[in-house]
């Protein structure tokens, strides 16, 4: 991911893991969309390895 976008005002949610007893994963991977409009956030367990997808669309701006 290039340096220069920032992603501010989207936080990554909370995800636990599926597969173990309620430890939480952590952001492997974060990859945005071409338009910069949804940003694909990839999690992992640190215990067993799973992986969860989740996207995650930008806020509108209110004025």
């Amino acid at each position: 991911m290039p340096a220069y976008i920032h992603h501010d005002g989207i936080e990554p949610g909370f995800v636990i893991c599926p597969s173990c007893v309620g430890l939480p994963m952590f952001v492997r991977d974060v990859e945005p969309h071409w338009n910069q409009a949804k940003i694909d956030l990839t999690y992992e367990c640190a215990d067993c390895g799973a992986e969860v997808r989740q996207t995650v669309a930008k806020p509108e701006l209110r004025h």
